[in-house]
């Protein structure tokens, strides 16, 4: 069995010290762009690993960013968490992972297992945690973005909006079409707080407009799907066209609605309109397309790149950054 490649074998590859090669595997411009390339090469050809464990320890940098999101397989999420990549992308910053599955407990629990690893920052989804993971940032003196909300408390750095106003340009939407009885379709209650906020913001909007009580319809546990949204349908029946709008908590919801609604012959938008929320390509390609809202997603990531690299530069001002939301005008309202 051959014995692990060493930065002394790369060293004597290239006839240099291994002090050279080093520094050179660490992106230090002292040494010269042909003699790191030259570094880097035989590197590579002998297939050695920089480890950076030592570097981190002297320098008490780890080199990472931890990203904690509800959930991997959101296209939301995804999409920023690729503004981010893409716009910290040559900055010498890696990013680490993280699913919380909706779980503020979970959060706690990765947010202290990625403490020991001594991160650069922490990014954390929403702005409602456990009183002990807040104490366990404070205590860490590392930098805080909070994403996706505007919390009244935040622990440092925030990129995001209002979920309840969000949720606000549907319900008054839906109001000027002459739409009055309406039902919110979202997950359980405590699930998924962001969702909690929207289905609060249609309520008030709704109270503040003069409207019926909203039906909150609740579709399970989050995260919820297309499934769930169809099985909603599927449950009320040919009823739920009682209702002069369905406004769901995301576009997966309601394009199970609609489909499960066409497969019972309701009409989308006379019989009954569907809105959902996020703006997701499933949004745009559905026929009819959903009226939906866009939250920037992209920007998000984007955005929050921007901060750490302020914070990195030596401008650790505290952001506030509300990208805002846009109503999105389909065909099934």
């Amino acid at each position: 069995m051959s014995s692990r490649v060493t930065m002394r074998d790369v060293a004597r590859a290239v006839d240099m010290s291994p002090m050279t090669v080093s520094r050179a595997l660490r992106g230090d411009e002292t040494v010269n762009t042909k003699t790191r390339d030259l570094i880097k090469k035989a590197a590579a050809d002998l297939g050695y690993v920089y480890d950076s464990t030592a570097q981190a320890f002297r320098t008490q940098k780890s080199g990472f960013v931890a990203v904690l999101l509800p959930s991997i397989n959101n296209a939301n999420f995804a999409e920023t968490f690729r503004g981010l990549t893409d716009a910290l992308a040559g900055f010498g910053l890696q990013l680490l992972l993280g699913s919380t599955n909706y779980s503020v407990e979970k959060e706690e629990e990765l947010v202290g297992q990625l403490l020991t690893r001594n991160p650069e920052s922490i990014i954390l989804t929403g702005g409602h945690h456990t009183d002990f993971t807040r104490k366990l940032l404070r205590n860490a003196k590392i930098p805080v973005v909070e994403i996706w909300d505007l919390p009244p408390d935040p622990l440092g750095h925030v990129v995001g909006f209002s979920n309840e106003d969000a949720a606000t340009l549907i319900v008054e939407h839906l109001y000027k079409q002459g739409r009055r009885k309406l039902a919110f379709v979202g997950a359980s209650a405590g699930s998924d707080l962001r969702g909690v906020a929207r289905r609060e913001g249609a309520v008030r909007s709704a109270a503040a407009l003069g409207l019926p009580p909203v039906t909150l319809i609740d579709a399970g546990q989050a995260p919820v799907s297309m499934r769930h949204g169809a099985a909603i349908v599927a449950d009320w029946g040919k009823t739920i066209a009682d209702f002069d709008a369905l406004v769901c908590v995301s576009d997966p919801i309601a394009f199970g609605a609609l489909n499960e609604c066409r497969r019972l012959g309701i009409n989308i938008p006379d019989d009954l309109a569907i809105t959902g929320f996020g703006h997701f390509d499933v949004a745009a390609v559905s026929s009819p397309r959903i009226t939906t809202v866009s939250v920037h997603a992209n920007e998000i990531g984007r955005e929050v790149a921007r901060v750490l690299q302020d914070i990195f530069s030596g401008r650790p001002v505290v952001q506030w950054i509300d990208v805002g939301a846009e109503l999105v005008l389909g065909e099934t309202s």
